[in-house]
Order: structure tokens, then sequence, then C-alpha cells
């Protein structure tokens, strides 16, 4: 299994990461050596990612979580706009569907996962049955659970599955990369606003959105629980600052290409066999009658 990229915004493993220290925006802003970051990040994932399809021992899975208005949908295709759509696949969990909810939560995550080749990105993910659904408990009388299950444990148990997924899923050639995209309260205020301003953003804007505010306290403290409990060296949690999207965009594409970098990517060499057989083909093509 490879092991976690090092970063300032890791999210340790030992339970220590508090979404208080946490910074929502980067220290210094300067736009124009993160949009050179951000360009030179994505060179090197076309090239990552061409080994990685060609290669074929491998998959990828990239999953966004964030409060509304974060930045996952243009992060996402601002980091992924150089990858060669063959190989890549983005998708995005709303509200659950009737048939979704007459299974376990994991399986609707599951279905989608990448094959190996692959990048996978999920733009929400299994992550909302610990979180929003922790925030709104009320929720669980539409999943159909059975009536002896432990409420009080829920969580917990919730935590043990997705661990013990994600670490199935790295033992078989999965790399997994987590991004909170840590947005401040009064930075989503000031997004909500423009999406109000701007007629061309007012399909983006959801009064629910706006009502959901006033559980930003229960949902740092769902965020918080998450991440303590689910990044691990092998699935780890970067929570990255998202104040500043072009800082934001160009920190996660760096955090990607590194990792990909360092699992040892690379072509599948053709056998003796294959080999004779390309010299057949090439005599073939160098005869003009061939």
């Amino acid at each position: 299994m490879f092991r976690a990229h090092d970063s300032e915004f890791l999210v340790p493993c030992d339970g220590s990461f508090r979404v208080a220290d946490a910074p929502t925006k980067p220290g210094t802003k300067r736009r124009r050596r993160n949009r050179k970051r951000l360009e030179q990040a994505i060179e090197k994932l076309d090239v990552l990612q061409r080994a990685l399809y060609a290669g074929d021992r491998h998959a990828v899975l990239l999953i966004f979580q964030g409060m509304d208005a974060a930045g996952k949908d243009s992060t996402i295709r601002s980091v992924m706009q150089g990858i060669n759509p063959a190989g890549c696949q983005v998708v995005s969990f709303k509200k659950p569907s009737s048939e979704e909810l007459d299974h376990d939560f994991l399986w609707r995550t599951s279905r989608m996962l990448p094959e190996r080749g692959r990048i996978g990105i999920f733009n929400r993910s299994q992550y909302e049955e610990v979180l929003v659904v922790r925030v709104h408990p009320q929720i669980l009388e539409s999943q159909h659970l059975p009536d002896a299950l432990d409420r009080q444990a829920l969580w917990e148990q919730r935590f043990d599955s997705i661990r013990d997924q994600e670490r199935h899923l790295a033992r078989n050639g999965t790399v997994i990369l987590k991004f909170w995209l840590n947005v401040s309260k009064d930075e989503q205020r000031a997004r909500f606003l423009r999406r109000l301003d701007d007629e061309k953003r007012h399909w983006k804007f959801n009064p629910g959105d706006v009502r959901e505010r006033a559980f930003w306290d229960d949902y740092m403290h769902a965020y918080e629980a998450a991440l303590n409990a689910t990044s691990r060296p092998w699935a780890p949690w970067y929570a990255i600052p998202a104040d500043d999207k072009p800082f934001m965009r160009a920190t996660i594409a760096e955090i990607i290409a590194a990792t990909l970098s360092a699992i040892g990517l690379s072509y599948p060499q053709p056998s003796p066999g294959d080999k004779a057989k390309f010299d057949a083909s090439r005599a073939l093509l160098a005869d003009p009658d061939g």
C-alpha cells in the first residue's frame, strides 16, 4: 500500500486534528504563483495519468468533501482539466434514491468505484453518512435500518465500515486521497451573496444551503470526528484551506501529482513474444506491397 504524501495540510492519524486549528486561508496570497503551480502540477498529472491508464495496475480514488460553496465543483474542473477524459470519471452524490436507501450505506458509492487504470472522483461521498446524517439524525428514519440497531454506536460502526473498506481497496491497488475543502463561514456567506448578485450564478443558489448555516458548529464537530476517525496512511485526509481558490486548487493538484509519482507508475513492457510480433508487423509495414 502507498503512504500519504507529507504535507502541512495532512490530517494526522493519531486523533489530534482540531478544526479550530486548521487554517481556511494560506499565509500569503500570490495568485500568479498559484496559477503557475497549478499549470506545472497539471502537466505532471497528464504524464502520470497516461502511465496509470497504460499500466492498468492501480486505480485512483479522489474524494472531495466540504460545506456548500467550498469550491468542490470548480476545483475538480480546474485540477482535472488536463486529464484524458477516457481515463477519468466524476460522480456527484446527491440525495439518495429509494433504491439506494434499500441498500447499506456504502452500496451507492461502492458500485461507482474506479477500475484499474482510471481516476475516479467523488464529489461528496459515503462520508455524507457520517456528516449530514449525523447533523440531521432524523434522516436515519428513511434508511430502513433494523429496529435493534444501537443508534448510540452507529457513528463509530460506520467509521469502522469505512476504514475496513478503504484498507481493503488500498491493499488491492486503489490509491485513495481525501480532501476536505475548509472554507470559513464568512467566506461561504460572501460566495452565497455573489451567487445572488450574479444572474448567471442563480442556478447554483439553493435557499436550503443558507438554512444549513445554522448548523455550522454541528458540521464542524462532525467533520472533526470523521477526519480523526478515518485519516490513515493508506487513505489520508488533507484539510485544505479553501478561502483562496487558486491556492486550494494548486495545492490539491500538487498533492495528487506527488502521490502518483511516488507509487512507481510505468508503462507495461512487452514480452519476447510480443517483440517478435512487433518485428514481424514492422517488416510487413516496411514492404510497399504489404
